[in-house]
Order: C-alpha cells, then structure tokens, then sequence
C-alpha cells in the first residue's frame, strides 16, 4: 500500500465483522427487520437466494437455526458435486438447499417466478438476494447508531445490492456525504443520488473478480494496519479509499467512516496460502 504523505483525511473503520462469527458484518443488521416481520406474521419459514459462496445465504442460514425456524436457500447454478464450505455450513444449519440455473436465477424478481416459489413453498416469507428490500435498508440504517456519526463527513462502504448503501443514506446527517465503491462492473445505480459519491472503476473486473495487484493490496493492508478483508466488497473498499486519497478527493480535514461490512468467509474460495490471515 502506496505511502499517502501528511496530506491525507482522518480514517476510521467500523469493524462490523466482530458483531458475530457467522452472521457477519452488515447482514445482521440487513436480517433485523425481516425476521421481525416473520415473526409478527404466520409464516412457515424462511426463502432467500444466494451463490455458491454467499454471505447472505450462510447468515440467513444461520440466523434461522438460532431461532429454530426453517429456512430454504434459492441457489444460482446447477448442484455441483462438491459443495462449497459456505453451503456444507448451511446445511449443518439446517438450511434446505434448491439448486436452480443462472438463466432462472436471473427471473428471481418476477412475478412469475415468485408465483412458482409460492406455490412449492406455501406460507413461506421471502428475504430477497442480500436482504434487499425497505426491511434491509430499515436495519442498515442502524448501522450508524453504533458511532457519533456526527464525527464523520463521509460514510463509505461498498455496494452490492446497495441496500446497506441505501440504509445509510436514510441516516445521514446534513451535509454529510455517502461514498459508495460498487463491486459490480457497470453499477449505474444511485449515479445521480444527493448527498452520494460513487466512484465505479474499482470492481477488478466484476463481482468476486480479483487479480494480484489487489491480492497483494489485502495482504499489505492486513500487514499495515492488522485489519483483514475479502477480496469481493472490503478489499475493494480499501483500495478504492486510499487510491481516492492519492487522487487528492478528499481533503485533508475531511473524516472519513468506513463500514467494514464482513464477509471475511469469502475468502476460503480461493486457494490456500493466497492471503496471509
């Protein structure tokens, strides 16, 4: 990691990955609401999708057996013969597994495909991918009750399904700005919204796309500053922040709060011995 000289802003992390070992990061927060509203109504479980290695599906997964509630996880892509260490722990948590194609995958959000998912799983309440939707922005937006946000003239975070992104524009302060580093390449989304910068060129690629300039860039990080982060959404946040800070985007009495939002358990996708936490 780059030296960033004397001119540089205040930094500050939220480390939300300590909140809990599995329900990690932002997805407590993102789960809140939901499970309340399952609980206020008479559902028979729980239905949320997610990939291979999804942080949502092993928190949702997790989160439902605490609570002795049944969960299903809308997986994208053909079963596999060997299953990912986040589904094999999702089923330890008791989480049953629907395999289904990308192409399907891709028709999650239509009224036909809901309709389909209803009739298999009667009764069943829906979480959508990353908890997405007004109960995951309502519970993101408590992010900020665990700081004196008044400290801080920018929140950054990194964006996903931009729920966690969007919870914390609901509460920020006036004239506070929110930064979003999206992981997605072509993430146009929110471009336009007030009080929000997004700088999209960081995604290495796309989502969960990496390469060693960013590899080595963790590895740094984690030497530098003892903070470990994934190569899909933390990694990319703190690369982004300190090239933005080299590009002189900040200023110097600007004080920055970053969301370390989790999902640490990512990083078993890659090969051993990659990184060094």
């Amino acid at each position: 990691m780059q030296e960033l000289g004397n001119n540089y802003p205040a930094l500050e992390m939220l480390r939300l990955d300590k909140i809990h070992p599995v329900i990690s990061g932002n997805k407590w927060f993102k789960l809140k609401w939901h499970i309340e509203n399952f609980r206020n109504n008479d559902y028979k479980g729980v239905i949320t999708f997610g990939g291979a290695w999804s942080n949502h599906i092993i928190a949702t997964a997790c989160a439902c057996y605490q609570q002795n509630i049944k969960s299903v996880g809308i997986i994208r892509g053909e079963e596999p013969v060997q299953y990912s260490l986040t589904l094999q722990e999702a089923l330890k948590y008791k989480m049953e597994l629907k395999f289904i194609s990308r192409q399907e995958y891709s028709q999650k959000s239509t009224a036909g495909f809901l309709q389909k998912i209803k009739a298999e799983f009667p009764g069943y309440y829906i979480i959508d991918e990353g908890g997405r939707g007004a109960e995951g922005e309502r519970g993101a937006a408590e992010i900020l009750d665990l700081v004196n946000k008044n400290d801080y003239t920018h929140i950054v975070c990194a964006i996903g399904t931009a729920t966690m992104f969007k919870g914390l524009m609901s509460a920020l302060v006036p004239g506070q700005i929110a930064v979003g580093i999206p992981v997605i390449k072509g993430f146009t989304e929110l471009a336009d919204t007030a009080c929000s910068n997004i700088y999209s060129e960081y995604h290495f690629g796309g989502y969960a796309k990496h390469n060693l300039e960013l590899i080595s860039f963790i590895n740094n990080y984690y030497i530098q500053t003892g903070i470990p982060t994934d190569f899909v959404y933390t990694g990319k946040l703190a690369f982004a922040v300190n090239d933005l800070i080299k590009k002189e985007i900040f200023k110097k009495e600007d004080k920055l709060l970053l969301i370390h939002s989790g999902g640490l358990q990512g990083n078993l996708s890659l090969t051993k011995g990659t990184l060094i936490f």
